[in-house]
């Protein structure tokens, strides 16, 4: 197996890639020639950036006795036609962050007006006669009914009648001029009209609530039931006018709605406009201005107010826990016709007396992804302390009793109630004190908000029942068939387990920053494999990885999630598969579909950013190949353990041994490592981004024996061998070379999950480097050059197949077609008989397909 090492000038672009596995490998690793800090593109919701990390060094592989693998370190070097930077370089993104882009740009964008004519108005009325109706059936039913009344008339018409005083009116309001809401369509749930835009109260599962929300509802096609205490109100006659379904109007949608609609808003300052006008705008769109903090939604002051001291009006929102906003919050709000999150524009929390910080899914997504990479994990596995239980550092202990480790992690995603939070609870015993009882319950980065508490307990038992009782209590189950059979049922609203592993996680027990010079200087191996040791124990790969993902809590560890957890998730997404295969649904109905397996996996896979998944693409990258990376990094916790002690004793060496492979470094001057230069260079193409082209150069190629592939002499005795490129994650090469390549989990149309659970390779090393996801501060990457044979039948395909179980059975060897392939005349024959499909990239007959490049795929690991 040949492992490669690249580097990048600028930020190689982050493009939407899944993992790929061979067996018989050649990795690169990328560097930026240009390690000038970078930021990468950021956009409303999900960007994350990444940091200089200049400690990660190359990587170095050693010793091998049968299988062949190489290792490049691959260059890439920039072309710039002009001087000044290019906008789209800032474009450069993230799997999450693509994902969450196109699920939210609808969303976040302000819509455009419709025309009068789009809403068929009744009677021919325009859109401001309808708007003037309206305000004057408004104030007619708040003057002239009670709240009673109106709680009677919205039980008559099967409504919701629960709520404030100020939400009933709002409901009765649009009930009788516009007519009764229809049950919702995705799930058949109630809707209710928030004054902005009309959400279903229902859910789809145990697991989710619907997230329905439209402007434009559906009305129920009947006359209003109007009970009799209302037909002697003075209001009666303007009300029963709208009595008959034909003499209803439609809502006008395009009439901005007002998004300060029940606030009270306060200024403080100088701000970039003057109050006057702040005030004019506020109350046009809805809201209220006061002269005073006190019962405010949020004061509006300038940022320069907190470096100037501020003055008793900010400091009394201070201690009162008032929002204190920059304007941007007012210009956005109105600009996107409804209200912003306050936490988004906060400018002060972080001066509040207790400490309050922002939760991490309203940062900035550049200050999230810099939290993310400088946050120290607080809890690493099923035996570790929470690190701010401070236990630890007397000694604390998880308690166990019968076999059972009191230990408990949970999460909960229900987007229809916007909740995402987390939950922990322990059993800490101390020497030499009582047993202690730590529980915790908030959002990732939230932690003043947090419910939380630690108590000592005298009486053990006492303390135990507790600690069920919380289990039951947070997740609607009982504890002991949980931790001994793994025995739950999810509860509507409650927290599901995120099942631990008893192991250190990598962000804990990998090398930091200080400690990877050392571990490499006192290494007993070659030194160009010390050091590709050195990268792989680091904890920065994984921290990068799960950072991208934006799944990387530190309260939960995402790397020491137990097999049968990963499995859980696994049958999770190839049930949604199959339901999507066989589904004939469409419209709402489908995206119930969608949105109760996304609320699904991101409870059962805590990120902080969690959105419901459109497309298959989606899928692919945040689904699929965010859980195999996880169940990677997960495999690579457990061989690196915990290398926080002494690095004098060369704990690179122990792991090393303890990966079951040999590596070593290729000769520079040896013919095969000419050979992997000429291939590379000739299968790969220059990625260009504006007018900034990125290209690729190989820094060490290393051959690797790995005890669970297969030997170049067992794959000789086979059929149909190629020498085929394949690309994979710093995070998750480790695990490659401990354990072999693992097919793909599912079957998706779309590249890299088309062929089902294979084993999937390129001829064109510009398709595998693709999946290094490296950047501007991160330029390192591998590739791997695998042998693999296709078997005695090769199955060429065009677009994915519709069937991919029976390819699965017969293990077949599978060609997809790209748009491009490589010079069939310019191939050659290595070492007998393995072919190298090596040539010029030249456009192929199959000029509309799917892949870009030709990929292969192959069913038995055996084979690779």
């Amino acid at each position: 197996m040949f492992l490669i090492l690249v580097e990048f000038k600028h930020a190689f672009p982050v493009l939407n890639l899944q993992l790929r596995r061979p067996s018989w490998l050649v990795v690169f690793v990328f560097l930026l020639e240009n390690r000038t800090k970078k930021t990468l593109g950021v956009s409303n919701k999900g960007k994350r950036v990444s940091l200089n990390t200049s400690n990660l060094s190359h990587i170095p592989l050693s010793e091998s006795k049968g299988l062949i693998s190489l290792l490049n370190v691959i260059k890439v070097h920039e072309t710039r036609s002009h001087s000044h930077p290019n906008a789209e370089e800032d474009k450069v993104m993230t799997r999450k962050q693509k994902a969450e882009n196109k699920a939210h740009e609808a969303e976040q964008s302000p819509k455009k007006p419709k025309s009068e004519g789009d809403n068929g108005h009744a009677n021919g009325k325009s859109s401001e006669d309808i708007v003037a109706e309206f305000e004057k059936v408004c104030t007619a039913v708040k003057d002239n009914l009670s709240t009673e009344q109106m709680r009677e008339i919205l039980e008559a018409n099967g409504q919701d009648s629960s709520g404030s005083d100020a939400n009933v009116l709002r409901k009765c309001q649009d009930l009788l001029f516009y007519g009764p809401l229809d049950k919702c369509p995705a799930c058949n749930g109630n809707l209710e009209f928030t004054g902005i835009r009309y959400s279903c109260t229902g859910s789809y599962s145990e697991w989710a609530s619907c997230t329905y929300s439209t402007k434009d509802p559906p009305r129920k096609q009947e006359p209003i039931k109007l009970p009799d205490s209302i037909l002697n109100s003075p209001a009666s006659d303007l009300i029963k006018k709208y009595e008959d379904p034909s003499r209803r109007p439609r809502k006008v949608l395009s009439i901005p709605d007002k998004p300060f609609t029940g606030m009270l808003v306060s200024l403080m300052g100088r701000l970039s406009t003057s109050h006057q006008y702040w005030r004019k705008e506020i109350e046009k769109h809805g809201g209220k201005v006061a002269n005073h903090v006190i019962g405010v939604t949020c004061l509006i002051a300038s940022p320069a107010e907190r470096e100037q001291g501020g003055s008793s009006k900010l400091a009394e929102a201070m201690e009162g826990g008032i929002p204190v906003v920059s304007e941007a919050w007012l210009k956005d709000s109105i600009e996107k016709q409804e209200p912003q999150p306050l936490e988004a524009y906060d400018i002060v929390t972080d001066l509040a007396p207790d400490g309050k910080g922002i939760p991490w899914d309203k940062m900035d997504p550049n200050v999230e992804a810099l939290e993310s990479l400088s946050a120290e994990l607080k809890l690493y596995g099923k035996r570790g302390v929470h690190k701010d239980t401070k236990l630890q550092e007397r000694g604390g202990k998880i308690f166990e009793k019968d076999g059972i480790l009191y230990n408990c992690a949970f999460s909960r995603c229900d987007l229809g109630k916007k909740l995402n939070d987390y939950s922990v609870m322990q059993l800490i015993s101390v020497p030499e004190s009582n047993l202690n009882l730590y529980y915790k319950k908030g959002k990732v980065g939230d932690d003043p908000n947090a419910e939380e508490r630690l108590e000592e307990w005298e009486n053990v038992e006492a303390a135990v029942k507790e600690f069920v009782r919380l289990f039951e209590e947070v997740t609607g189950n009982e504890f002991e068939p949980w931790e001994r059979e793994e025995k739950i049922q999810k509860k509507p609203l409650k927290f599901y387990p995120i099942d631990m592993d008893d192991g250190v996680d990598v962000r804990h027990g990998g090398l930091g920053l200080h400690q990877l010079g050392v571990a490499a200087t006192h290494c007993k191996l070659e030194p160009l494999v010390a050091n590709f040791m050195k990268v792989l124990c680091s904890q920065e790969i994984y921290k990068y990885a799960l950072m991208e993902m934006g799944y990387d809590p530190p309260e939960l560890p995402m790397g020491m999630l137990s097999d049968a957890h990963l499995k859980r998730c696994e049958e999770v997404l190839q049930k949604f598969v199959e339901t999507l295969k066989s589904m004939k649904d469409t419209g709402p109905k489908a995206k119930a579909v969608w949105s109760d397996f996304s609320q699904r996996w991101f409870t059962l896979m805590h990120s902080t950013r969690p959105f419901i998944f459109k497309d298959f693409q989606e899928l692919a990258d945040n689904a699929a190949a965010a859980l195999e990376t996880i169940r990677d990094i997960t495999v690579a916790s457990h061989l690196i353990g915990d290398m926080g002690g002494s690095t004098l004793d060369d704990p690179l060496s122990e792991r090393y041994n303890k990966m079951g492979c040999s590596i070593s470094p290729l000769d520079k001057e040896s013919d095969d490592y000419k050979m992997i230069l000429k291939y590379l260079e000739t299968t790969y193409e220059p990625v260009k981004v504006g007018d900034v082209e990125y290209k690729v150069s190989v820094d060490n190629i290393f051959v690797v024996e790995s005890s669970v592939c297969p030997s170049v002499d067992e794959i000789k005795k086979l059929p149909n061998k190629v020498l085929l490129w394949c690309g994979t994650q710093s995070s998750n090469l480790l695990r490659h070379l401990h354990r072999g390549f693992l097919p793909a989990i599912c079957s998706l149309p779309v590249p890299g999950y088309m062929f089902g659970k294979a084993i999937v390779c390129s001829d064109a090393a510009a398709e595998a480097t693709r999946y290094g996801f490296t950047a501007v501060d991160r330029p390192e990457g591998f590739l791997v050059l695998a042998v693999a044979s296709l078997g005695d039948e090769i199955t060429e395909i065009k677009s994915p197949p519709e069937d991919t179980k029976s390819l699965e059975e017969k293990k077949v060897g599978v060609k997809g077609l790209g748009r491009k392939k490589t010079d069939e005349s310019e191939h050659f024959v290595w070492q007998d008989d393995i072919k190298v499909p090596c040539g010029r990239l030249v456009p192929s007959d199959n000029k509309d397909g799917i892949l870009e490049y030709n990929e292969y795929a192959m069913y038995d690991p055996k084979q690779v």
